[in-house]
């Protein structure tokens, strides 16, 4: 089949290197405009267009297809099939009408579960015991299309957002590939959605960083590991705040919530709402990610 591919992160570069381990034409991919980061504001490319532009595709950045000239410009490629992975952007209909085979996704839960922008790190704040990936065709609405396949893995009790999402993104890859091949061979099935069981993944902001001690133990060592690789979780201990990297429980231990309890060769212990966690991994302001022992070896802090 004759596809272009519309994705950004390295999740969806991940399914982009599975389509090119087929035998299927990508004749375009699309990907978001490239973005100023770091202290020098320096343009960088995204995950898909430096694989693309490794392996010779043609790469298009459209800032919006509500141009006419962006569209056609699409129409031109003639695609039979678009594949779309957290491109971030949703397609309009005059889009999805065009290749013949329809526009499909895949999306980082098993739908209609956590619909939106941060699936993976939902499911883990929210404490799920597992998650997946789905394929789905697209419609106009927001991860609201029929499902054409699911796989489903569980998560891990230390597993980080991060961790998970480098998971899924071989299990989606995986999925991605067996699912053009049903397309192909005219073999594909949809699923409606059940509206009544969607649940939704808003995209994550700082304001989810700090820690509220007040919460359950598990709550918190959920937001810590949904919040890695970013914003991460924040708190301030004993007057200086941190970010917070990694903690696991501290069985036995109570304490007034948010009242550091305890310095183990292991870590910090914290009270919360029903005990206590240890923190292993934090950075201070300024500082760099370390273990929490080594830097309250050269910080001491009052317990």
């Amino acid at each position: 089949m004759r596809i272009v591919f519309m994705g950004t992160p390295a999740f969806a570069a991940t399914c982009l290197s599975g389509i090119l381990e087929t035998g299927h034409e990508i004749v375009g991919v699309y990907t978001k405009v490239d973005t100023p980061k770091n202290r020098g504001m320096k343009l960088l490319a995204s995950e898909v267009k430096q694989l693309a532009v490794s392996r010779g595709l043609s790469v298009y950045q459209p800032t919006t297809f509500r141009d006419d000239a962006a569209v056609e410009e699409l129409r031109a490629l003639r695609p039979e099939l678009i594949v779309a992975v957290a491109y971030g952007k949703l397609l309009p209909q005059r889009v999805l009408d065009i290749p013949k085979y329809g526009c499909i996704n895949i999306h980082g839960s098993i739908l209609p579960a956590l619909r939106g922008a941060a699936p993976v790190q939902w499911a883990v704040l929210n404490d799920l015991p597992e998650t997946g990936v789905t394929a789905m065709y697209l419609n106009a609405g927001m991860d609201e299309g029929d499902i054409i396949g699911v796989r489903k893995t569980a998560i891990g009790p230390d597993e980080t957002a991060g961790e998970l999402m480098d998971r899924l993104a071989v299990l989606g890859a995986d999925l991605l590939r067996d699912t053009l091949a049903a397309i192909a061979a005219g073999t594909a099935t949809r699923t409606p959605q059940d509206p009544a069981l969607a649940t939704y993944a808003p995209m994550l902001d700082k304001s989810l960083s700090p820690i509220d001690w007040n919460r359950p133990m598990r709550a918190i060592l959920a937001q810590i590991r949904g919040l890695n690789p970013w914003p991460i979780a924040t708190a301030e201990l004993g007057g200086t705040p941190f970010k917070i990297y990694q903690a696991q429980p501290a069985p036995e231990q109570s304490g007034a919530p948010g009242k550091p309890l305890a310095l183990t060769k292991a870590g910090l212990v914290v009270a919360c709402a029903d005990g206590a966690i240890l923190i292993t991994r934090l950075q201070a302001q300024g500082g760099k990610v370390m273990p929490a022992p080594d830097y309250f070896r050269g910080h001491p802090i009052d317990l």
